[in-house]
């Protein structure tokens, strides 16, 4: 089991949850806490031995105006070593080691964060406006003539107006049709399918700002209300041209000064056609969809594996700004402000410790 910050903030809620609806349009500086619970259960019809598995399920300790308050990751075979380590983008990645894989094989993750509204976006250092990184193409992601030529019609010198664009554009293009695609399916072939989902939308907006030069990255997370993990674009944008939409940028790292010439990531969800607000929660960022996909792993041995997920994502408490009267409501968490010890206290990340059962 890996674990960190305080477990009770895991606990069921007691009250009914937010909805998406009760979450769009909140002010400037208001608390939402967001709950996550998922399982992924696998099962093997015969032999697997010497499994190696991925899981990229636990947010960053800081992502922008969002804050990791509790974690837990617990796998269901007592033999399995478990290591946590950082990828190149800075997101969790937690490695599952089993020498002999039972028929039945369960990792339930639960996660406790919170954001505030309007507190920042994601903050990074200039040169990574420059970065191939987030400006090269990868196989996922590479675009075609049609692509291209898309791009180039649609880009301006704005890239916040360019942005936009490339957003309801990629949403226009892909009709939501799940089961259209895989996770194999390239941007290019989906744009010439006409359909897909989430993923394949992203990746569109993607190839549209590779082949027009603006730097771009893919963002998984979890969508309130919605079921299984959902994707999006975070585009890097110079703070001062991302400021125009509201939030300043905010160091993305203890130390960073918020005052530094920097860079910041703005977020678009293709699939809605819309700036990413307080229904999303972000897991991890990369460059497409095989940087950070949540599940995946191999293992030795004739037996097939079968993947059965189910995850359940709540917002479970909202506090308005501190310079606002508390507000009445029907629903959980519409109090009167105050911050408690446990928004106060510094909370361990998950990759601060491994323990091995």
């Amino acid at each position: 089991m890996l674990e960190s910050g305080d477990a009770a903030t895991l606990l069921p809620p007691s009250e009914p949850e937010l909805s998406s609806d009760d979450l769009a349009g909140l002010p400037a500086g208001a608390r939402v806490a967001y709950r996550i619970s998922q399982l992924y259960r696998y099962s093997y019809d015969g032999d697997a031995t010497d499994l190696v598995h991925r899981l990229v399920v636990v947010p960053p300790g800081r992502h922008g105006d969002q804050t990791l308050r509790a974690a837990r990751l617990a796998t269901s075979a007592d033999a399995a070593r478990t290591v946590c380590a950082r990828s190149v983008d800075g997101h969790r990645v937690v490695t599952v080691h089993l020498s002999q894989v039972p028929p039945a094989l369960e990792f339930q993750v639960d996660v406790a964060v919170e954001r505030i509204g309007g507190a920042g976006r994601p903050w990074l250092r200039a040169t990574a406006l420059g970065s191939r990184r987030l400006l090269d193409a990868t196989p996922l992601t590479a675009p075609d003539a049609a692509l291209t030529a898309a791009a180039r019609s649609l880009a301006t010198d704005d890239p916040l107006l360019t942005a936009r664009r490339f957003c309801a554009w990629a949403n226009s293009r892909i009709r939501y049709v799940p089961g259209s695609t895989d996770v194999s399916t390239t941007a290019a072939q989906a744009l010439a399918g006409g359909t897909g989902v989430c993923q394949d939308q992203a990746h569109v907006m993607l190839a549209l700002c590779r082949a027009a030069g603006v730097p771009a990255r893919y963002a998984m997370g979890h969508l309130v209300g919605d079921g299984p993990p959902h994707a999006w674009v975070e585009v890097i944008m110079a703070d001062g041209v991302a400021g125009r939409i509201g939030a300043p940028a905010a160091p993305a790292e203890p130390g960073s000064a918020a005052g530094q010439p920097g860079a910041v990531a703005v977020a678009f969800d293709p699939c809605h056609d819309r700036l990413v607000d307080l229904r999303y929660v972000t897991v991890a960022v990369g460059r497409d969809y095989d940087d950070v996909a949540a599940t995946s792993g191999r293992y030795t041995g004739a037996g097939q594996g079968t993947l059965h997920a189910s995850q359940v994502v709540t917002a479970v408490e909202v506090r308005p700004p501190a310079s606002a009267p508390p507000r009445a409501s029907p629903r959980r968490g519409i109090t009167a402000p105050e911050e408690t010890a446990r928004h106060a206290a510094h909370q361990p990340t998950l990759c601060d410790r491994a323990i091995t059962r």
